[in-house]
């Protein structure tokens, strides 16, 4: 497992909810933002592992680096997210739901190619990684609601930094994958 794609996906993904955990920050308490989000990441982490493990028993490896290409497409492909349920409930469930309702469908298509064919083992240190990740993030991001600077530059190039991250995995879920090895074993 490498923990260098683990870090450079978790940012690449959570990019555009770093924004929204500026708004959520001066609304909740940290606690209540970091519990929510981390329960959120790692209800989508523990999913994708599931189904790349169900994917894993019918199809080889190499086929799976397919799975490459949705990143990749999600780099070129605009969703405007609404921003998550309007309606209230308790801090905790409404940053869970806030982080679920923007970020599902990036999280479990990044994460799912590059967890196919990955142990348990690798699978806990993967959660590890992100938990001590998502901790940081929460606390930096509430430093970072103190800088105007920082926020005009993730404004101004966010999306883009946010784009190559996506098509940098993509590439790496194809190599990883043996996909290329694969293809070019037929020229």
């Amino acid at each position: 497992m490498n923990i260098g794609v683990i870090v450079i996906t978790f940012l690449g993904v959570n990019i555009d909810f770093f924004f929204m955990l500026l708004f959520l920050l001066k609304k909740y308490n940290v606690v209540e933002v970091l519990v929510g989000y981390l329960v959120g990441v790692m209800l989508l982490l523990v999913g994708s592992y599931l189904v790349g493990a169900t994917l894993g028993i019918f199809l080889p490896e190499w086929l799976l680096g397919l799975l490459g290409i949705l990143p990749i497409y999600m780099a070129f492909h605009d969703n405007d997210d609404d921003g998550g349920p309007k309606w209230r409930k308790q801090p905790i469930v409404m940053v869970l739901l806030t982080y679920l309702s923007v970020c599902s469908g990036c999280v479990l298509a990044i994460f799912l190619p590059i967890l196919i064919g990955k142990s348990i083992r690798e699978l806990l240190l993967t959660i590890l990684t992100i938990a001590v990740l998502t901790v940081l993030i929460i606390f930096i991001i509430k430093l970072l609601l103190t800088t105007k600077s920082i926020v005009k530059l993730m404004n101004r190039y966010g999306e883009i930094m946010m784009k190559i991250c996506y098509i940098l995995i993509g590439l790496y879920v194809f190599w990883d994958s043996g996909l290329i090895h694969h293809v070019l074993s037929y020229l």
